[in-house]
């Protein structure tokens, strides 16, 4: 990794981030690279460390690396999700996609393969956190989903009036879907409405949705399958 200048991202004094590496090195460079680039940033050596943080503070951000002795970080995305809708960077340095997409089932929002260039994981964590706080074209009707109810202005989704939690790629794509019910999206459309995140990545979220919000996720009611197309959102209600 090389240090390259710095463009400080606007109003991001506030927000913070856990890196978790057991690569002290690779901490320290990102520490110090993240913090000259406005971040509150706290580091972790193992997961075990990044849990006991977790429970005594809040964070807006998580850099977690994959490869990790004891607790690697697959376990640790799946551990957080179930509490929290965080998001969370994967740096892996396994490049085989199918590892990625592991990573992605279990709730992570993006990944990046190493070596990588500070400069990038800057810009992905900025493009994550605008996605996660900046609606996008958001609808102010609320949309019925069978026993689900989901509030595109207020980013919340409900199964039986129980709040059902959601990562900021699942929020980022029901709010673009939710902006225009009844509408095909491609991939590429969907991909490019989220941040430019792959378009399989668009698959992977669209799978997890459906665990949340179908009776049969096998059998797609509300999130169906444009064969040869893409996905459609097919509420019940809007209103």
């Amino acid at each position: 990794m090389t240090m390259e200048a710095r463009n400080l991202p606007a109003d991001k004094s506030v927000q913070h981030l856990l890196v978790v590496d057991d690569d002290t090195r690779i901490r320290t460079l990102l520490q110090r690279y993240l913090s000259e680039n406005g971040y509150r940033v706290t580091v972790a050596k193992d997961a075990t460390e990044a849990r006991q943080l977790l429970a005594s503070l809040t964070f807006d951000f998580i850099v977690l690396d994959v490869m990790m002795p004891g607790e690697d970080g697959f376990s640790l995305t799946q551990h957080i999700r179930e509490n929290s809708s965080v998001p969370i960077l994967l740096l892996t340095a396994r490049g085989e996609s199918v590892d990625r997409i592991h990573g992605l089932e279990r709730g992570a929002d993006d990944y990046l393969p190493k070596p990588f260039e500070p400069r990038e994981l800057l810009l992905r964590i900025a493009t994550i956190l605008r996605r996660a706080g900046t609606p996008v074209e958001p609808q102010r009707q609320t949309l019925l989903l069978g026993a689900c109810r989901f509030d595109p202005e207020r980013g919340e989704l409900t199964r039986h009036g129980n709040p059902v939690k959601l990562t900021s790629a699942e929020l980022s794509l029901m709010r673009v879907m939710a902006a225009a019910p009844g509408t095909t999206f491609t991939r590429s459309d969907l991909s490019q409405k989220m941040g430019e995140v792959l378009e399989r990545t668009v698959d992977v979220q669209i799978t997890r949705l459906r665990r949340k919000i179908e009776n049969d996720p096998k059998m797609p009611l509300y999130l169906q399958t444009v064969r040869g197309i893409g996905y459609v959102l097919v509420p019940d209600r809007v209103g």
